[in-house]
């Protein structure tokens, strides 16, 4: 399936947040999947990925994540200037300026003529966890969480009782969750608590520990793996066309 690539600035309840739209070029209407990247913002691997989705018959949105932070357009480097900016932004932004931004691109997919009313959440890194957070809205149907970070640490600014791990009970969808076991982000114990809290609110989910470094979807580094993000592009187009479809 050809795909098309457009650049929209929507606005939010802090901003004006960029956000790329990757979409079948063929007529109808398509559900669709908000993308949260990672700390870098919307690299080349970011973008590659969105454009694997769309294919599949989606209409993909890929915000910037730290709109408020940045210029629009701020794309960080796979560096240690890139990271340790990334890193200050994520440590900035509270949760609550996050959930506005999902509601507005909420809002802006369902009023596109090619989106259907289904929407779904995907994410990498942060964006694992942003995904996740996602799915405390209501109307996000499902949420694919690749390696998610800070969900177990509670490490993000938010107001006291609003952490993601606090409000998993409210999340309705279904959640997939993989985790890299050498990933160090993320301790064993970490990802038992994050487990434990799911089946304490009897939560839809599917679980995945794989031997994995942190970041093995970016298709760029030594963490890479191809085998195994090809296993997980097939598994998230799987939830996706289940539940969104």
């Amino acid at each position: 399936m050809n795909i098309l690539r457009e650049v929209h600035d929507i606005d939010t309840a802090t901003g004006t947040m960029r956000t790329s739209l990757y979409r079948p070029s063929q007529p109808g209407q398509f559900a669709s999947i908000i993308f949260y990247s990672e700390i870098f913002q919307e690299t080349a691997p970011i973008s590659r990925s969105a454009a694997m989705m769309a294919g599949h018959g989606f209409v993909v949105l890929v915000p910037e994540v730290f709109h408020e932070l940045n210029p629009i357009g701020t794309i960080l480097a796979y560096d240690d200037a890139g990271k340790d900016k990334g890193n200050q932004d994520k440590f900035s932004k509270p949760l609550e300026a996050h959930d506005t931004d999902t509601q507005a691109l909420i809002d802006f997919a369902r009023s596109q003529t090619f989106c259907s009313d289904k929407v779904g959440a995907m994410g990498v890194c942060i964006g694992g966890h942003l995904a996740y957070r996602a799915a405390i809205n209501p109307d996000i149907s499902s949420a694919f969480c690749l390696y998610p970070t800070d969900i177990h640490s509670n490490t993000l600014p938010c107001q006291e009782g609003n952490d993601s791990l606090s409000r998993t009970g409210d999340i309705k969808g279904e959640l997939q969750l993989v985790f890299g076991k050498q990933d160090p982000h993320v301790s064993a114990q970490g990802r038992k608590d994050i487990y434990r809290k799911l089946e304490e609110v009897e939560a839809n989910f599917s679980w995945q520990e794989v031997n994995a470094q942190h970041a093995f979807m970016r298709d760029e580094g030594d963490r890479y793996d191809p085998a195994l993000a090809l296993q997980m592009y097939l598994q998230a187009v799987s939830l996706f066309q289940r539940s969104l479809k």
